[in-house]
């Protein structure tokens, strides 16, 4: 591909990977707000007890197979073919199983509620296999403004569908209406935005080709979903519900901020890296480019996320969430360094290190499930601290493993994001000095808000910050950047 022709998807993959994420997480907000009123902590922990089931289901069901076809360079329809009908089979297997040990998933959490429920909720599972190549291609050939569409109506209408059984009593059921019936329009969209179509020749062959590389990224995803689902599980089991319900709320919300960023680059950054993985040069121009502009973003909006939390949920869900605000202001911590993380990934990908990718997730979630044992005894807090600090030294790792690929100095990372973390910090730091002696909530967050966003633009732009300009010329449309 050429340099402007990858440019161009590039730009236009991070345009609208933003605005995807962006509607999404404005719809989110919406449909969360009005959902987190009406229900309450028990409801969002009922949910929150599956959803380790759920992303390990779906994970298996996936195989890895989405990112093989991703790093394909040249892939056939007998290529995609023969992954459509294995994922759609390991999906029908799946949700089988699923249903038949609902029982024991009742039994362990000891919740009766929980068997109808989970046989509801897992048809997720099903459906996800039959639209696994559709999103590969999407993502595959940078059709972002097509996956921002689908995504976009699927939110709405689930969430409308939730919204309006919580407002007649449906409590759990709401959430598990929603996550089912968005799962059922993302697939009937991506079918009909992707004219791709299977046919009934069954030739596996293809599987044990490309088995080498996605078997690696399926254990990979295992301990990463293990890991990102751990507190729910120990909750769940050890503590009750409306624990859960808390945590689960702290990691939601920093969850939208970071998907909008993390999200993003996640779209944009293996298909564009795998593009240029033949020119060392360009992959590492384009590797601190993409880690520029996400410290542009990522620092002021999931730190200032955590420095409005407790005005932000208040407002926002009210004041029966209230202890939510720790677990939120703890993740978006992480939050604001995560994207670091899934750019470092999607680079081993790009190079077809999915073994160290598989190494580097074992080592951190089994260091996560040692530390969070260990401490078990000093409270759910003290937990989330040292859970979240092991990503922070496995992130080391990961910037090692990359050196070694296109030789990024630990001066050039900290040369592309410091300055961003300092403004940030600094812009802060002075919003806290003048706002300090506010009490009303309404007034104090949108002063906040404000005055941390006036006062990082202003510091960006006489600093003359390149991604500042590259980003307002392209929304201009008077230049493209990367």
């Amino acid at each position: 591909m050429d340099t402007g022709n990858l440019k161009s998807k590039t730009a236009k993959g991070l345009f609208w990977g933003g605005i995807n994420n962006g509607i999404q997480q404005i719809i989110n907000l919406t449909i969360g707000i009005i959902l987190a009123r009406l229900l309450n902590a028990d409801d969002y922990g009922m949910i929150g007890m599956l959803a380790i089931f759920i992303a390990i289901s779906s994970t298996i069901a996936d195989c890895g197979f989405t990112n093989a076809l991703i790093n394909k360079k040249n892939t056939t329809h007998k290529e995609y073919n023969a992954v459509f009908w294995f994922n759609g089979f390991v999906g029908i297997l799946l949700y089988l199983l699923l249903y038949l040990t609902a029982p024991l998933i009742s039994k362990f959490y000891g919740n009766s509620d929980l068997t109808n429920l989970s046989r509801f909720i897992f048809i997720c599972v099903f459906l996800g296999g039959f639209n696994l190549v559709h999103n590969a291609i999407l993502l595959k050939e940078l059709k972002i403004k097509e996956k921002a569409l689908i995504d976009s109506i699927s939110l709405i209408i689930a969430g409308s569908v939730g919204v309006a059984t919580a407002f007649a009593g449906l409590a759990y059921w709401a959430l598990a209406l929603q996550t089912v019936i968005f799962s059922f329009l993302s697939t009937v969209l991506r079918w009909y935005f992707i004219k791709w179509r299977p046919t009934f020749h069954f030739d596996f062959t293809p599987i044990r080709e490309m088995f080498w590389f996605s078997s690696k990224i399926f254990i990979t995803n295992i301990f990463q979903y293990f890991s990102y689902n751990l507190f729910s599980v120990i909750l769940g089991r050890f503590y009750n519900e409306r624990q859960v319900g808390l945590y689960s709320q702290g990691q939601k919300w920093m969850s939208m901020g970071q998907t909008f960023i993390g999200g993003t680059i996640q779209n944009i950054a293996q298909p564009v890296l795998v593009q240029v993985t033949e020119d060392k040069v360009r992959q590492k121009n384009v590797f601190r480019k993409i880690l520029r502009f996400g410290a542009f973003v990522s620092f002021p909006l999931m730190l200032g996320l955590a420095f409005v939390g407790k005005e932000f949920i208040v407002i926002t869900i009210g004041e029966k969430w209230i202890e939510a605000v720790p677990f939120l202001q703890l993740f978006c911590i992480w939050g604001a360094f995560a994207y670091i993380w899934t750019l470092c990934t999607n680079l081993l990908l790009a190079h077809g290190k999915s073994d160290q990718y598989m190494y580097g997730m074992i080592i951190t979630s089994i260091l996560q499930l040692i530390i969070v044992l260990a401490v078990f005894k000093y409270g759910i807090f003290t937990m989330v601290i040292c859970y979240l600090s092991i990503y922070f030294i496995t992130l080391g790792g990961w910037l090692y493993l990359i050196n070694k690929l296109v030789e990024i100095k630990w001066v050039e990372i900290l040369k592309d994001t410091l300055p961003f973390l300092l403004i940030t910090l600094f812009a802060l730091f002075i919003t806290w000095i003048l706002t300090k002696h506010f009490s009303n909530n309404y007034l104090l967050f949108f002063s906040k808000v404000c005055l941390t966003a006036l006062i990082y633009t202003l510091i960006i732009w006489k600093s003359n910050a390149v991604v500042f300009k590259e980003s307002v010329n392209y929304f201009m449309n008077k230049n493209k950047i990367c």
